[in-house]
C-alpha cells in the first residue's frame, strides 16, 4: 500500500501550518476521461434527447472586465459597450432556441449561476433581457438564480431589473474592504461606499447577498484582516466566501514575484506565506462561526437560511450543467465540456449556424470535450463530503472504506480529520487543507487499484 506525503501531509505539532507545503491547486480532481470529437450534427442531436439527470443546472458566461485585477490569471477580454451587446444579443438567442429543445425541456433545473467575467458590467436592460431568456427554462420552485459581478457600476436600475426578472441571489467580489489594500488589488470603490451599498442591497426581503474575500493579498495584514471580517458583519450581507490567494501564473503578482518584487501598497511590501494564510484562515473560520454563522463548506459560511449556495455545491457534485457563451463550462449527457474561449470564433460559429439553417441548439464553439468519468459517482461523494468537511462513509462500499482506510487513518495521525464509525470529519485544519486532501486521495487510489466489490458505487472505481 503506497502512502506518500502528498498523500498524507506530515506530521507536525501544527497542522493547520504544516501539514502540506502550499495548497496544491484552486480545485481538486483526477483524469478518469478522455478527449473526444464531437460533430456538430451529433451535438444537434444532443439538445433533441432527454436528460437522464436528478439535478440539473445552468451555466452562463459573460467574459468581459473593465479592469485586468492583479491576482486574475483568466482575464480575458476588456469591457466595450458594443462587443457586449453584440455579444448578449448572441447569447439571448441562443439561451431561447436551447430553452426549447428536449434537452432543456425534459427536467427542471435547480440553480442557475451567471458568472464572468464580470456579469454586472452589461447593461439594465440586457440584465432584464438575460433574466428573461433564462424564464424560458423549467425551473423547479424557487430556483436558485445567481447573478455574479461587482459593486461598482451596479446601480439601482440594474438591480431593479435584476430583482424583478428572476435573480435572487447576487455574488460580490470584494476581495478586502480596505482601500489601499483594494487599490494595490486593481479595485474599485473604497470602504466606506462598500459598506453602505451593501447595507442598502441587504436590506431586500427575499434576494440573498453574497461576498467574496480573499486572504493573503499583498499589504494584507492580519490586522486588516481582522478588520475584513468585522467589516462583513458590519455589512449585513448574508453570506460569506473566505478564498485563498494562490500564486497562479500569469497574474501581476506573479510577474512581480518573478522579478523579486511584491505589489505593495501604501502600507508595506508585506506579503502572507503559506503558514500566515493558514492563521488568517483559522482566524475567518472562528469569527463566523463564534457568531453562529453556519458553515456550508470549508470555504462558505451564512449568515441566515436566505443564503443556500446551491449552485457551488452541486457543481462540485458532477450535476448536469447546461453551458452557455463563450468560454462556458458545464457537463451535458455525462460528458464534460468546455466551449473555446475564442470571442470572434464564437461569433463566427453562431453565424455560419444561422445562415445555414442548422441553429437549432446553441452553437458548438472548438473547445474540450471530454467523454464521461466512469468514476464520476464516486468522484462527487469524495469531492462533496471533503468540501463540506464530513465524508459519510455510510455512502461508500465497505471494502471501498477499507481500501481507503490506510490513508484516513494517516489524516487522522497528522491532524488532519477524525474518523469515527460512520464517518471521517476534517478538522480545522483539515478544512484548510481539503484540496490538498482530495488531490491526496485521488492520487492514492491512482496508486493503489482498488478491485470493485458488486456494490454499485464501489464498481465506479474499478480499474
Amino acid at each position: 500500500m503506497i502512502l506518500t506525503p502528498t498523500m498524507t501531509g506530515i506530521t507536525s505539532p501544527d497542522p493547520l501550518q504544516h501539514a502540506f507545503k502550499v495548497k496544491s491547486a484552486p480545485h481538486a480532481g483526477r483524469s478518469g476521461s478522455r478527449p473526444v470529437l464531437l460533430q456538430p450534427p451529433q451535438w444537434q442531436q444532443w439538445w433533441q434527447q432527454p436528460s437522464q439527470a436528478t439535478e440539473r443546472a445552468l451555466y452562463i458566461h459573460i467574459p468581459f472586465c473593465r479592469k485586468r485585477c492583479t491576482f486574475c490569471n483568466f482575464f480575458e477580454n476588456g469591457t466595450n459597450t458594443q462587443r457586449i451587446n453584440r455579444y448578449m444579443q448572441r447569447l439571448t438567442e441562443q439561451l431561447k432556441i436551447a430553452a426549447d429543445t428536449e434537452l432543456a425541456q425534459s427536467r427542471p433545473f435547480n440553480t442557475v449561476y451567471v458568472g464572468g467575467g464580470t456579469p454586472t458590467d452589461i447593461s439594465s436592460d440586457e440584465i432584464k433581457r438575460l433574466g428573461e431568456a433564462i424564464s424560458r427554462f423549467p425551473l423547479i420552485d424557487n430556483a436558485e438564480v445567481t447573478l455574479e459581478g461587482r459593486l461598482n457600476g451596479f446601480d439601482d436600475d440594474k438591480w431593479h431589473n435584476a430583482t424583478e426578472n428572476g435573480f435572487n441571489r447576487f455574488s460580490f467580489g470584494v476581495q478586502s474592504f480596505d482601500t489601499q489594500v483594494r487599490q494595490a488589488a486593481g479595485r474599485f470603490d473604497d470602504k466606506e461606499y462598500l459598506l453602505t451599498r451593501l447595507n442598502q442591497l441587504s436590506q431586500h426581503p427575499s434576494a440573498s447577498i453574497v461576498i467574496d474575500l480573499i486572504f493573503g493579498l499583498p499589504g494584507q495584514t492580519m490586522e486588516i484582516w481582522q478588520q475584513d471580517l468585522q467589516a462583513v458583519i458590519d455589512s449585513g450581507v448574508h453570506g460569506i466566501d473566505l478564498y485563498q490567494l494562490i500564486g497562479l501564473s500569469g497574474t501581476r503578482i506573479d510577474h512581480a514575484r518573478e522579478k523579486g518584487k511584491v505589489l505593495g501598497t501604501a502600507l508595506s511590501e508585506y506579503q502572507a506565506d503559506s503558514q500566515a494564510r493558514a492563521n488568517m484562515y483559522a482566524t475567518g473560520a472562528n469569527h463566523f462561526e463564534s457568531l453562529n454563522w453556519q458553515r456550508l463548506s470549508s470555504c462558505h459560511w451564512r449568515r441566515d437560511s436566505r443564503e443556500r449556495s446551491v449552485y457551488n455545491s452541486l457543481a462540485k457534485s458532477g450535476i448536469e450543467i447546461l453551458p452557455f457563451g463563450a468560454g462556458a463550462g458545464g457537463c451535458i449527457h455525462g460528458h464534460g465540456c468546455m466551449n473555446g474561449r475564442d470571442l470572434k470564433q464564437w461569433h463566427l460559429t453562431h453565424d455560419e449556424a444561422d445562415a445555414a439553417g442548422t441553429l437549432t441548439a446553441p452553437v458548438q464553439v472548438p473547445g474540450m470535450l471530454m467523454s464521461p468519468n466512469p468514476a464520476a459517482k464516486l468522484d462527487a461523494i469524495f469531492k462533496r463530503g471533503l468540501d463540506s468537511g464530513r465524508l459519510d462513509l455510510n455512502l461508500l462500499a465497505k471494502d471501498m472504506t477499507l481500501h481507503l482506510m490506510p490513508l484516513f487513518k494517516a489524516w487522522q495521525t497528522n491532524g488532519l480529520a477524525k474518523l469515527e464509525t460512520s464517518s471521517l470529519t476534517l478538522t480545522l485544519a483539515g478544512r484548510f487543507w481539503n484540496v490538498n486532501m482530495q488531490t491526496g486521495l485521488f492520487e492514492f487510489l491512482s496508486e493503489n487499484p482498488f478491485v470493485a466489490s458488486q456494490d454499485p458505487a464501489a464498481q465506479s472505481i474499478a480499474s
